[in-house]
């Protein structure tokens, strides 16, 4: 590398970046330039993006506002970064994350190497049999609300670089350009939808919450993926006065802890049978927690407090799948459908079927439901009822040796 550089970024790690960004995939920013036009001048625009950054000249493009549905109860702000600027905080982030991530605590969950939802979830689960008491935190706007000050105080307690510090100040307060074309800029938050984003939020909520919790009340175990979190308590009254120091703590560090959302639950079963608390369910990461008859190895029936798909989970799978347009799409075979959904299929099963297997079974026959419209269309002779080509589509999978549709697995 020249020596008249500023900064020692070295080119490997921009092409690094570039990679893990192509393999990330995402929309093209406000500069309209997707990843398959940046690629086309492949060398000089990663050439740019090292020169600048290595030089000290880079300044990041304003975020592209986009909105996207929120567990169907609203529309959640997203902002998207241009490609060229994906690329330079993937380089950020790969240079800082080894050396943050060791800090952080056991039970944070969210957007890290070798960490997963299952865990948060399968940790959670076991807590709940061994405490009566959960407290589901949500902070209301987390990632818009994010104070900058603190996070560059956090970033500047691991972080030497002045580059790193110079550009992850330009990101946070990089303007965001609305549908409407209006420039907004922004005083606090970072852009849901940045790839520089999760790692200062986690870095944000270590100190907020992980840190202090671990400080103040280190009998009271907790799962935190990003801003969502729960806490388990004892008793009660160790909930109650947890949750008001809680928000004592989010209301000095400029955050808000939404006041419907985050409530105290009681972990009802089959033991622990008291009726004078009305919540006894809470979500956490596409799972509904609460109450649910199990049975044992003997085959004996008993109550439960376990978790399952949720309800809203489920409705936004359901409008994946309608998205899909199965029904109409008749200039395709049977194989060539299965290409196409089986991966994604997949995944939902790989997830929601962790816990409560049998909640997911709905959604499979979701699956095949349309797959018996697309059948009814295609196929003249099974216009006739739908019944018809459920029994069609069940003669070609029991003919098979393998699943041919991996929600086969799940239908009768």
């Amino acid at each position: 590398m020249s020596e008249s550089k500023s900064f020692s970024i070295s080119k490997e790690l921009v092409l690094e970046a570039y990679r893990k960004v192509k393999a990330n995939r995402g929309a093209a920013g406000i500069d309209k330039q997707s990843l398959e036009d940046f690629e086309r001048n492949l060398k000089d625009n990663l050439y740019k993006i090292w020169n600048r950054m290595s030089s000290g000249t880079y300044f990041p493009s304003p975020v592209k506002a986009v909105e996207i549905p929120k567990g169907g109860t609203g529309k959640r702000m997203l902002g998207i970064p241009t490609v060229a600027d994906r690329v330079a905080q993937m380089v950020v982030k790969l240079y800082i994350e080894p050396q943050v991530d060791i800090c952080f605590h056991e039970d944070s969950y969210g957007y890290r190497p070798m960490k997963s939802a299952e865990q948060a979830l399968a940790v959670t689960r076991g807590r709940c049999w061994k405490y009566d008491w959960v407290i589901d935190l949500d902070v209301k706007g987390f990632f818009d609300n994010m104070d900058h000050d603190l996070t560059m105080k956090a970033v500047r307690h691991h972080v030497e670089e002045k580059w790193i510090l110079l550009y992850v100040e330009r990101w946070l307060k990089a303007p965001i350009v609305m549908r409407n074309g209006e420039k907004v800029e922004r005083q606090k938050g970072t852009p849901q939808g940045g790839v520089i984003s999760p790692l200062l939020a986690n870095l944000f909520m270590h100190y907020v919450f992980d840190k202090w919790m671990e400080r103040h009340y280190p009998r009271n175990p907790f799962a935190r993926y990003a801003d969502d979190a729960v806490i388990h308590c004892r008793t009660k009254q160790e909930a109650e006065s947890l949750l008001e120091a809680l928000r004592d703590r989010f209301r000095e560090c400029f955050l808000e802890l939404h006041p419907e959302k985050t409530k105290i639950i009681y972990c009802k079963d089959g033991k622990r049978r008291r009726d004078d608390h009305d919540n006894i369910t809470f979500d956490f990461l596409g799972y509904t927690f609460k109450p649910r008859r199990s049975r044992t190895r003997s085959g004996k029936i008993f109550l439960n407090f376990s978790p399952a798909m949720s309800v809203k989970a489920r409705k936004r799978i359901k409008e994946r799948i309608r998205e899909w347009e199965l029904p109409s799409r008749t200039g395709m075979t049977l194989e060539m459908i299965a290409i196409e959904i089986n991966p994604q299929v997949r995944g939902w099963i790989n997830y929601y079927g962790k816990f409560y297997r049998s909640s997911i079974y709905r959604v499979m026959e979701y699956v095949e439901y349309k797959l018996c419209m697309w059948a009814r269309r295609k196929y003249k002779r099974l216009r006739g009822s739908k019944e018809q080509a459920r029994r069609w589509l069940g003669r070609i999978r029991k003919g098979q040796r393998g699943l041919f549709f991996v929600h086969w697995e799940f239908v009768s």
